[in-house]
């Protein structure tokens, strides 16, 4: 019911086109794949209830063209979001190195300070990687951001991108509000710290 939904997240899904970032929506909200996912025109929109540590919470997601010329429409999807799932594919060393436009335009357009960052490597069902576990890592750790590999292909990794980018939201005071109580819930320090998240056996690497 709805009054059970504890609040509504607004989450960006940002990266090169081509990397699969409409595949892992797919994949997230309706638990399908296509081989053959068109390019986003724009942007595109889906919603999903999820609940994680016994809290439900309805997520909006946008995702993001990655193309250039679709820049332009881009910049107000960013205002409010609480989280922000930045993906580069495994097998292609340029879609990662852009990555830092990518966190610059979210510094730039974001309006929340805190807002939580996940990066995705997709495509690890693939050969020929040319972007190491280490380097993705590495490169989360120096942006305080989460981090997993994933594949929309396989499922692997899907679900649980989404499920830790929301308990570190959830985990966040004063990132969001509950439309129950108007109030953040408070988490002990101590535990935040020293929580390794995982989930379905995949390790999701905390800040």
């Amino acid at each position: 019911m709805e009054e059970d939904i504890l609040t509504t997240l607004k989450i960006l899904i940002i990266g090169e086109s081509g990397v699969g970032k409409s595949s892992l929506l797919l994949r997230f909200t309706e638990d399908k794949f296509n081989q053959d996912q068109s390019l986003t025109i724009g942007v595109d929109f889906k919603t999903k209830k999820l609940t994680t540590e016994g809290n439900t919470v309805r997520l909006a997601i946008w995702d993001t063209a990655g193309q250039e010329r679709f820049r332009t429409l881009t910049p107000s999807y960013y205002r409010d979001a609480q989280g922000a799932i930045l993906v580069y594919d495994v097998t292609s060393q340029p879609s990662f190195a852009k990555l830092d436009t990518w966190l610059s335009e979210l510094d730039l357009y974001s309006t929340k300070n805190n807002i939580v960052k996940m990066v995705v490597g997709n495509k690890i069902d693939k050969e020929n990687r040319q972007v190491s576990r280490e380097d993705g890592l590495k490169f989360a750790r120096r942006h305080a951001a989460l981090f997993i590999e994933s594949s929309a292909k396989t499922k692997d990794g899907v679900q649980c991108a989404f499920e830790e980018l929301v308990q570190k939201i959830i985990q966040t005071p004063g990132l969001w509000e509950s439309t129950k109580s108007n109030k953040t819930i408070s988490v002990d320090d101590d535990e935040q710290a020293g929580r390794a998240p995982t989930c379905a056996g995949w390790q999701c690497n905390a800040i």
